[in-house]
């Protein structure tokens, strides 16, 4: 199933993309897309009943926001460094485990929202990342192929960072992954039975049309299977909760001097094969 939100920021309803691509009215069926519901198998069973039936009401898709798909994120994981190529074009080692930083919730937005370039902002970048969400709680799940079991389905992420808050001035990553709007997540959230293999998805970016980032997830360095599986090592994983699992090269930071870094007025769109598609206008904080 594709699941989605839409309407105005903070009072979204449900919806459902069909599978002749209209989009249906959930409203009447569930409260909203959260971790409740992706963790309800009667639940999620009513809404692919409903939404293999035909009967729900057709909603407007034109000019209507598309918001995150999820509602309630718990918390955002990210994995840095793990695709081949990109520790190659930025110089760095493939490292030994996986590398955990965090987003707060609140920067979550919808896919074709405004970013905002941070005040003071000279290094703000692009990530297309695959995001995963949880939706059966993980606690130090045993294997790889478990730890799949433990996830609802997949979306397409914006990993936008500032790298000069991120790397030079100090301290950890935080300051420059979590600005205002810096994560966009969506359009849908594709439930895991429709992804066939989370490793076989091409992503793609572009900047104000011109392609930078074309990649595939078989370039990572540690598996969504393992992904999850590691981070359940050291937290628990509850559903509603993301984990955003790295980007491919192509990235601002790894091109040569002088680096095309993001400014207002930039156009970027993203996506991931059968994930779907997002577009943002950069504007200034």
């Amino acid at each position: 199933m594709k699941l989605l939100r839409v309407g105005t920021a903070g009072a979204e309803k449900p919806a459902l993309l069909d599978a002749d691509g209209v989009l249906r009215d959930l409203s009447g069926v569930v409260d909203d897309i959260d971790g409740a519901l992706l963790a309800d198998d009667e639940a999620l069973e009513r809404v692919r009943s409903a939404g293999a039936g035909g009967g729900l009401p057709v909603l407007d898709a034109a000019g209507l926001r598309v918001g995150p798909p999820l509602a309630r994120i718990g918390k955002v994981v990210c994995i840095g460094l793990n695709y081949h190529d990109h520790a190659r074009e930025t110089g760095a080692e493939p490292p030994a485990e996986p590398v955990i930083f965090f987003k707060a919730a609140d920067t979550v937005v919808g896919p074709n929202d405004t970013v905002l370039v941070p005040r003071g902002s000279v290094k703000t970048d692009w990530e297309v990342e695959l995001a995963v969400v949880i939706g059966r709680t993980a606690r130090y799940v045993e294997s790889a192929e478990a730890a799949l079991g433990h996830v609802a389905g997949y979306a397409v992420a914006h990993d936008v960072s500032e790298r000069e808050f991120q790397i030079e001035r100090g301290g950890t990553w935080d300051k420059g992954k979590n600005c205002e709007t810096f994560n966009p997540l969506g359009p849908w959230l594709v439930t895991a039975d429709e992804v066939a293999d989370p490793q076989d998805l091409s992503l793609r970016l572009w900047v104000n049309g011109e392609l930078k980032q074309d990649g595939t997830t078989a370039e990572q360095i540690f598996p969504v299977g393992e992904v999850v599986r590691y981070v359940s090592q050291f937290m628990t994983l509850y559903p509603g909760d993301v984990i955003n699992t790295g980007t491919p090269a192509g990235v601002a930071l790894g091109q040569p001097e002088p680096k095309p870094f993001l400014r207002a007025g930039d156009v970027v769109e993203l996506e991931i094969e059968g994930l779907g598609r997002q577009r943002q206008e950069f504007k200034d904080a």
